[in-house]
């Protein structure tokens, strides 16, 4: 498994747009949702027959049991016309006595068959849904962040929770179900053929209606069934995101807004539901016709073959029943039909995430990223989130092991983009970005980033202890490091003031700690950590200003001998920074010591000189 523990999204400065931010009616996510368009199905269903392979063992059992419960429903019909010929007929009580003993024998046995049939085939769905979900997570944190950025975080939620549920109903309940009905129509047929061919024609004259309109049915259904789950994903979507962002929600008084956006995409998954199901709905009564229709025919030519002894009576009984042999696995599949449509349309969005190339996928052969001096070289750097729209043009620049490297300028100017560069979250248009001499695309990602500290302006925590939360800077790190970095971090004292100190358990993104707190524990995570180049994205701007005095000591002890990339926007803060880069319109404007740039009175004093004017 990949080490998440620095990694994290663009966050502040200039990023990409990013999904479930909440707050304006989600009107971002709903217009980037995937498009419904024609999937191979044929490719769908293999591979989800390669994960059924998996356990073939208990497949062949079951299709054993299968076997059995089918034998069993086929002998049935035949039973029955022998009672009637060779018992009921000739009047021989004691004789179909027997023969209903052996009839109620053999179906106690499929009885017993059918029930273990169904426990082995929830075993084998559960385990096989269960890998499916496994590997659908596993590749979602190997994708790179441009996927996230273009998807709705609540889409990627549906694809791993309902779509894989709708899988596994199927699966559940129709592996074996079209495994019966194909043995149960080849049986019937072997059996109808050996009784009497003339029947037999008679009772496949619908055969031919009921394919042709099952065919038809199937293309509305898909077709209707994937749009579907497509609005399903696309309302999950607009509900996180705007749960995430309810605050914002409220503090613009959109409530009204954000009920008229989920009423307009609940209207289209509704609409879209209701053709769905009407076209599935259609199957069964349609079926029925057909098949009252083959019956009518058996009965009517049955009769007539019977008056003139061409057969029995009791052999015209046996084709009625299995005329329904013939017709009810066909019914039986149009009953589920809107479970197999979804399924195969859930499969296909979950395949569809699987098959999205990782981050990953070129790393193999590359070399580990071990020791580092801390020797970090931009060279004429330029990258764009969108191929058309360039956030940073020509970019050079040179920090040596130990620096601190300050980053300034406005809002949008690219000093984020620089640290994702850096972390390789997005690769380089052009130009090179080299760590002690050498490429970083030359290194593993898992590698670089473990060398990487990072703390950003968002404090993100999970929902587990605050011991946790610090502990994921280095999963293996003993209780007494754990708090050594938070008593580094200024974070000590409020923890043990908590009900359960360091074994309180936070609630979703920390919301039960304030802003200054969460940032505290995250600034605690990243020294932990022990990086060799640590990246600061505006630590401190969330934190009191008496707060911030003890954060800068604690920051500064954490940056001797370290690389650090400090991006800040109260100046005050970096004033000890041996270069600070002002950037503007993705370019190094000016650069220098803080007194140098004072000196040369330019944009960075210009900046300086405001935000005390504004203080002021």
């Amino acid at each position: 498994m990949r080490d998440h523990r620095n990694t994290s999204a663009a966050s502040a400065d200039h990023r990409p747009p990013v999904m479930g931010m909440g707050g304006m009616g989600g009107g971002a996510a709903r217009g980037m949702a995937p498009k419904a368009r024609p999937r191979n199905t044929k490719e769908t269903l293999i591979r989800l027959w390669a994960y059924l392979s998996r356990h073939r063992g208990s497949l062949f059992i079951l299709f054993l049991l299968t076997a059995l419960s089918s034998a069993i429903a086929l002998a049935g019909p035949y039973l029955i016309g022998v009672a009637i010929d060779r018992y009921i007929i000739p009047g021989d009580y004691a004789g179909l006595l027997r023969l209903c003993a052996g009839l109620l024998a053999i179906y106690v046995l499929g009885t017993a068959a059918s029930w273990i049939q169904v426990y082995m085939m929830t075993k084998v769905s559960q385990r096989t849904v269960w890998e499916m979900r496994k590997d659908l997570f596993a590749r979602l944190q190997q994708l790179p962040l441009r996927f996230f950025d273009s998807r709705a975080h609540g889409d990627l939620m549906s694809r791993t929770t309902n779509d894989i549920e709708n899988v596994s109903n199927t699966l559940n309940q129709s592996v074996t179900q079209v495994f019966s009905s194909l043995l149960n129509v080849a049986g019937a047929l072997v059996i109808m053929l050996s009784l009497n061919v003339w029947l037999t024609l008679l009772s496949l004259v619908t055969v031919p209606l009921i394919m042709l309109i099952t065919r038809k049915m199937a293309g509305f259904t898909r077709k209707h069934f994937a749009e579907q789950q497509r609005q399903l994903g696309e309302l999950n979507g607009f509900i996180e995101e705007t749960v995430t962002g309810q605050k914002v929600v409220m503090t613009f008084c959109r409530e009204e807004q954000a009920v008229a956006d989920f009423n307009a995409i609940n209207a289209r998954l509704r609409s879209v539901g209701i053709r769905a199901q009407i076209f599935t709905g259609l199957m069964g009564p349609v079926m029925n016709v057909v098949n009252n229709l083959s019956f009518a025919i058996i009965a009517c030519g049955g009769g007539w073959l019977a008056f003139l002894g061409v057969t029995s009576v009791g052999i015209v009984v046996s084709f009625l029943n299995y005329s329904r042999q013939l017709g009810r696995p066909i019914n039986e599949l149009a009953n589920q039909f809107n479970m197999i449509q979804a399924a195969i349309a859930g499969a296909e969005r979950v395949f569809e995430i699987m098959d999205a190339p990782t981050e990953f996928e070129e790393d193999s052969g590359r070399r580990r990223l071990e020791s580092v001096r801390g020797e970090v070289v931009f060279s004429g750097v330029s990258f764009g989130y969108k191929d058309d729209v360039s956030v940073l043009k020509g970019v050079t620049l040179t920090a040596r092991p130990g620096d601190t490297i300050a980053l300034v300028g406005p809002t949008g100017a690219g000093k984020t983009t620089i640290v994702n560069l850096l972390t390789r979250f997005y690769e380089i248009r052009e130009g090179t970005v080299t760590i002690d001499g050498r490429s970083i695309q030359e290194y593993d990602k898992n590698s670089l980033r473990q060398q990487l500290g990072i703390v950003l302006q968002d404090a993100y925590l999970f929902s587990d202890t605050i011991r946790e939360n610090i502990r994921y800077g280095k999963l293996d790190a003993t209780d007494q490091e754990v708090e050594a970095a938070a008593r580094l971090a200024n974070a000590d004292g409020f923890i043990r003031k908590l009900p359960h100190g360091y074994d309180t358990v936070l609630t979703a993104e920390g919301g039960n700690l304030s802003h200054g707190q969460r940032q505290l524990i995250t600034i605690a995570r990243a020294i932990l950590a022990d990086p060799a180049i640590l990246i600061l994205d505006e630590a401190t701007s969330s934190i009191d200003t008496r707060t911030e005095m003890h954060i800068q000591e604690a920051m500064n002890r954490l940056m001797q001998g370290r690389t650090s990339f400090v991006i800040a926007h109260r100046l005050s803060t970096i004033r000890e920074a041996d270069q600070i880069l002002v950037i503007h319109g993705g370019q190094i404007i000016e650069r220098g010591t803080h007194e140098e740039l004072l000196a040369h009175r330019g944009f960075y004093y210009e900046l300086y000189t405001s935000q005390f004017q504004k203080v002021g």
